[in-house]
């Protein structure tokens, strides 16, 4: 297989990639003290273009205005980036990036944006009531092994099959 060849380049083996992962969440822990998420660098960008167009309010508010006039020093900030930049460039080397709405036959393209949004407003939503993104519970939490953790995969998993179930009538074709 030629790195520059047309053809895709199969996805890593997902037994490599966990090592890789616990490999960076130990480097994590061991150089910055804190575990991955991506929630804090998200609300810290939203922080940062709210204070772009209102700075007086955003500087005011409880939660935004504690991060200060420089929202974007932060460690989570960068990873963030640094994952979508590589993510994509990881995509764009294996020829695996096709822009495009996933969706079945028999799911209308509105009907797929409005649920794709809807949940990416509540995972939002349940990121600031939990105090941190999915990956930061699941994997930073995991791996000191706290029970809310556990009692968080649990929950996902339950809810992701039964909405799974609930809709699959889109996916199947």
């Amino acid at each position: 297989m030629k790195l520059l060849s047309k053809e895709t380049m199969p996805p890593i083996n997902p037994y490599i990639a966990g090592i890789f992962l616990g490999l960076t969440l130990l480097a994590s822990f061991l150089i910055l003290g804190e575990g991955l998420g991506a929630s804090g660098g998200l609300a810290r960008i939203s922080a940062f273009l709210e204070g772009r167009m209102f700075p007086a309010h955003t500087q005011a508010t409880e939660y935004f205005g504690a991060w200060g006039a420089t929202p974007l020093k932060y460690y989570s900030v960068f990873m963030l980036i640094g994952v979508f930049i590589g993510g994509l460039f990881s995509a764009v080397l294996s020829r695996r990036i096709k822009p495009g709405v996933e969706r079945g036959k028999a799911s209308p393209l509105r009907l797929r944006l409005i649920f794709a949004a809807s949940g990416g407003v509540l995972s939002g939503f349940a990121s600031q009531l939990i105090g941190g993104s999915a990956s930061d519970l699941a994997l930073s939490a995991g791996a000191q092994l706290l029970s809310g953790s556990i009692v968080f995969l649990i929950c996902v998993f339950a809810s992701g099959y039964t909405t799974a179930w609930l809709v699959r009538r889109q996916w199947n074709d």
